[in-house]
């Protein structure tokens, strides 16, 4: 198949690593070893990180003071940290790290074999691989493998509640320890009253960041974890609503992109809120009180993705016409 690569901004050039991962758009195959090799790069960096932080952490130091980024989120989720905040075993952070070491060996393994094994389209694949292969004027498709995602995420999710609920606890900093969360809220009217910025009926314009309590936190998890994976099944059975499709058609993967970049950003103005202001989900033990360094490089980069978003949505439909 020729792969063309007219819609994109580097079409003209000949600088082919400006075109990307473009000239795979219509390669089904070899664009899913691309995500998946991203994944293991992604992994790589996490792994690697970690275990360059545990090679210099000093005990009695806090964190923020040592300039430490991927350990104090380990240290939120309980791991290694005694009464107080105090770190008293690096060793499950060492772990974790190779842990994800061996994942992104994992994962690039599998980036490479569908690069150069695989078939390049997967309509061409055997077994199960086929489903997977898509088409962009092929709405119901598209939505199966979005529900795959979704409910990737929703296990995620779960992930941090059975850790909070039954494996060891996470930290709470207004209790200055490590504790099991056995009864996370799930009143729905406490849950949802967030997103629209009510906390304890009073409006706060801090909105999910005004969250002052792990139940809360795990609570929400719970429904997000639900919520992902009863929608994932939806996608992978029904194919989208005529109305969802009007409101984000998609002809063409840059359109994806931008709405990928688009919830990307919202992620990023959302934890720019938490990083700031909230010492229920980042502990002043481990962050600090003086987070602003860390909340504008969190608001930058939202920035920086909300103009990807506008960039390829408005790039997409000038080519388009």
């Amino acid at each position: 198949m020729a792969v063309s690569t007219d819609k994109t901004f580097a079409a003209d050039t000949n600088s082919s690593w400006l075109i990307g991962n473009a000239r795979l758009t219509d390669l089904s195959g070899q664009l899913l070893g691309a995500h998946v090799a991203h994944a293991g790069l992604i992994m790589f960096w996490a792994g690697s990180s970690t275990i360059l932080e545990v090679t210099r952490f000093v005990p009695g130091v806090p964190m923020y003071e040592q300039g430490l980024t991927l350990l104090p989120h380990l240290a939120s989720l309980g791991w290694g940290v005694g009464a107080g905040g105090e770190i008293v075993d690096i060793y499950p952070y060492f772990v974790i790290g190779m842990l994800h070491l061996v994942a992104s060996a994992v994962l690039g393994a599998g980036g490479l074999f569908h690069v150069f094994r695989s078939p390049a389209i997967l309509r061409d694949a055997n077994g199960r691989a086929t489903k997977f292969h898509y088409e962009w004027n092929d709405p119901k498709k598209l939505g199966f493998i979005l529900g795959h995602h979704l409910i990737i995420l929703g296990l995620g999710a779960f992930l941090l509640v059975l850790k909070a609920m039954f494996f060891g606890g996470i930290y709470d900093t207004n209790l200055g320890d490590v504790r099991l969360i056995n009864n996370p809220t799930l009143d729905p009217q406490i849950i949802f009253s967030y997103l629209v910025g009510m906390k304890d009926g009073v409006w706060n314009p801090l909105g999910m960041a005004s969250v002052d309590n792990l139940e809360d936190v795990i609570g929400g998890h719970i429904w997000v974890g639900l919520i992902l994976i009863t929608g994932g099944a939806w996608h992978i059975v029904f194919k989208p609503f005529g109305w969802i499709r009007g409101l984000f058609p998609i002809q063409h993967g840059e359109e994806i992109l931008s709405y990928s970049l688009l919830g990307l950003a919202w992620m990023a103005f959302l934890s720019t809120a938490f990083v700031g202001c909230n010492n229920t989900v980042f502990p002043t033990e481990f962050y600090g009180t003086e987070r602003l360094a860390l909340a504008n490089a969190q608001f930058f980069l939202g920035i920086l993705a909300f103009l990807g978003f506008v960039w390829h949505g408005w790039h997409y439909r000038q080519v388009k016409t």
